[in-house]
């Protein structure tokens, strides 16, 4: 599973380096290197403004996810929402893997839709990882801290 928060760098031409234990995972846990990067759900903000990131799933999971989405149904989705779905994450996707030193490219249009230009983070987030530019995640994070669900009997039941 996906798990920490590394910063790190994005270059001009969109090159940058996948965590290498991101890398360990993918090979160990999901036994495929290879991974999709497509947009990932936007976060709403406080101020109704949304943040978007990208999103990386393993090989395998995404295919799941395609599987699910192409039958569509029992989703609770309307069938506007579905389609805004598939344009959204669907469409953009694409199939990666990082070369032999760790880099991935990241295509100019998830970039742009990310707003990415030079400060990235990337988080784990345990079946799938997430990518940010920097600014962007630190509004996620403070938004977070706002909808964290304290004292809730869930967060007690797992332990935490």
């Amino acid at each position: 599973m996906f798990r920490g928060v590394f910063d790190t760098t994005i270059d001009a031409k969109g090159r940058t380096s996948l965590p290498a234990k991101f890398r360990e995972v993918l090979a160990e846990s999901f036994g495929d290197e290879r991974f999709f990067l497509t947009n990932s759900n936007p976060v709403r903000l406080a101020d109704g403004v949304s943040c978007s990131g990208l999103a990386i799933y393993p090989y395998h999971e995404w295919l799941a996810l395609e599987e699910k989405l192409a039958i569509g149904t029992g989703l609770g989705l309307s069938s506007a929402e579905l389609a805004a779905v598939k344009r959204r994450i669907v469409a953009p996707a694409v199939e990666c893997s990082a070369d032999k030193l760790g880099r991935i490219l990241i295509p100019p249009h998830l970039r742009k839709n990310a707003a990415m230009e030079r400060e990235i983070v990337f988080a784990g987030m345990l079946n799938k990882a997430e990518i940010w530019c920097l600014a962007e995640w630190e509004k996620v994070r403070r938004q977070d801290d706002q909808n964290f669900p304290v004292d809730s009997p869930a967060l007690a039941e797992l332990g935490l």
